[in-house]
């Protein structure tokens, strides 16, 4: 894995500036972008919140570029995207007059935003500025607010949790996730910009190979069942025989995926979910009804 400088020009309408908050979910960091090549320009995500150096970064970047952040764009909920909002909002010279954009959450309340009030972003919306010209993309699955942006003037995509640079990543809802890929894929995008990790130069290989990947996932969760039709798993069970590759510190996560793909099967009426001793779900086989 290439590391990833904390500020670097990647043309002359875009600087990734890192989010200097690196975990075993987020990589290296949360990559943010500041897109634009004039006076007033637009940051995609804002890192997590009380990480001084990405802040201290940042305002080199602005202070260098002698800019100011015009719309701040928030791809989705998730504390590593929303959380630096204020925090930039503290030290930019025109808090007061720039605009935080986030697509609605249908599932729960929006995250709280102490200087600023969320500015409602809608699916096909389209942002301005010199030098580049932005379309919002709403790809639930991932969270029920996520989106994706399009740079209008070389069809580049910033891909957020979507796509990851590294690795695989987690999903709220599968069936939405997937209808999510295939819009990017239709997209037909030149590169992709992720939200962590490093540049994806091949996008429509990258993107086939993750929907390739959760449809192989599948099968090989539900080949467990079908080699086993008398038995019930939950998660773990499933994680312990089909991720022997996966690190165990991020069991945790493949379990997660795994709920999401055994309440597809069911409600694809290919498993039957039902309640054990211990009061935690598990799922059993369904064979097919003969003909």
């Amino acid at each position: 894995m290439a590391t990833i400088p904390a500020v670097s020009r990647i043309s002359s309408r875009l600087i990734r500036i890192l989010g200097c908050n690196p975990s075993p979910m987020t990589l290296q960091g949360t990559n943010t972008y500041l897109i634009g090549s004039g006076k007033r320009r637009i940051l995609l995500d804002t890192g997590d919140a009380n990480v001084k150096e990405y802040i201290g970064h940042l305002q080199k970047v602005l202070m260098d570029e002698r800019v100011l952040i015009n719309d701040i764009i928030i791809s989705h909920w998730h504390h590593d995207h929303v959380g630096g909002v204020d925090d930039i909002l503290e030290v930019i010279d025109n808090k007061d007059t720039c605009n935080v954009w986030k697509f609605p959450r249908t599932d729960a309340p929006e995250p709280e935003v102490k200087h600023a009030t969320l500015k409602e972003l809608k699916d096909g919306q389209i942002f301005t500025t010199e030098g580049a010209t932005l379309k919002v993309i709403h790809t639930p699955g991932h969270t029920t607010d996520h989106v994706v942006l399009v740079l209008q003037e070389d069809n580049s995509l910033f891909s957020a949790d979507c796509i990851l640079g590294e690795g695989t990543t987690v999903f709220e809802d599968l069936y939405l996730y997937m209808k999510s890929l295939e819009t990017i894929l239709n997209a037909n995008p030149t590169v992709i910009y992720p939200g962590h990790g490093n540049i994806i130069n091949d996008p429509a290989e990258r993107v086939t190979e993750y929907i390739n990947h959760r449809n192989h996932r599948e099968k090989q969760i539900f080949a467990v069942f079908e080699a086993n039709p008398d038995k019930q798993y939950n998660e773990m069970d499933i994680v312990r025989t089909v991720y022997k590759e996966t690190p165990e510190q991020l069991w945790a996560a493949a379990a997660y995926n795994v709920n999401h793909h055994l309440k597809k099967l069911t409600v694809e009426g290919k498993l039957l979910e039902c309640v054990d001793s211990e009061g935690g779900n598990s799922w059993k086989y369904v064979p097919a009804p003969s003909l």
